[in-house]
């Protein structure tokens, strides 16, 4: 949650706990996005990981995540500290689990890798065709750049020790 507000993301968390999602994501000029949120420490395959996407339904086991529930998952692989955002539409409501294999370039999920540009487009209301990028810069704006990474990389630091111990 923290590090989707360094993206400049308001974040929220259902009331309760009991919502179908872990999070609201929001930009404030849009939709709040639900966000599912699963992490694994399981290596599978030598440098393969694997997350399972169904809910949990206590004693009845798991079950798939209807339509209109979830619009993202948020999925962090921790020992290699990637964070792959998944739109719905890519995982839908399939009962197998996602692999993940950061290392490897071509991945299935490889364009999803860090794609936090998902959820701030998603949640200013999305944009209708290709898009026109400019940028420039100047010291100041390299000099916030770098803080902001260095901000994200305590940020993972720290949410990655906690999984860990």
């Amino acid at each position: 949650m923290v590090l989707a507000m360094t993206y400049g993301l308001k974040v929220s968390s259902p009331y309760g706990g009991f919502g179908p999602y872990d999070v609201g994501v929001e930009s404030g000029i849009g939709p709040v996005l639900r966000v599912q949120v699963k992490c694994t420490l399981f290596e599978c395959r030598k440098g393969s990981y694997r997350i399972a996407i169904q809910m949990k339904s206590g004693a009845k086991g798991r079950h798939l995540y209807p339509p209109g529930t979830v619009d993202f998952f948020a999925l962090y692989v921790v020992p290699t500290d990637d964070w792959y955002i998944i739109p719905y539409a890519m995982v839908r409501n399939r009962k197998a689990n996602v692999y993940l294999k950061p290392s490897m370039k071509k991945q299935k999920y490889g364009k999803y890798r860090e794609a936090w540009h998902l959820l701030l487009d998603a949640s200013k209301g999305g944009t209708q065709g290709p898009i026109d990028l400019q940028a420039c810069g100047d010291d100041g704006d390299t000099a916030q750049g770098r803080r902001e990474v260095i901000e994200r990389a305590a940020i993972r630091k720290m949410f990655r020790g906690v999984l860990q111990s």
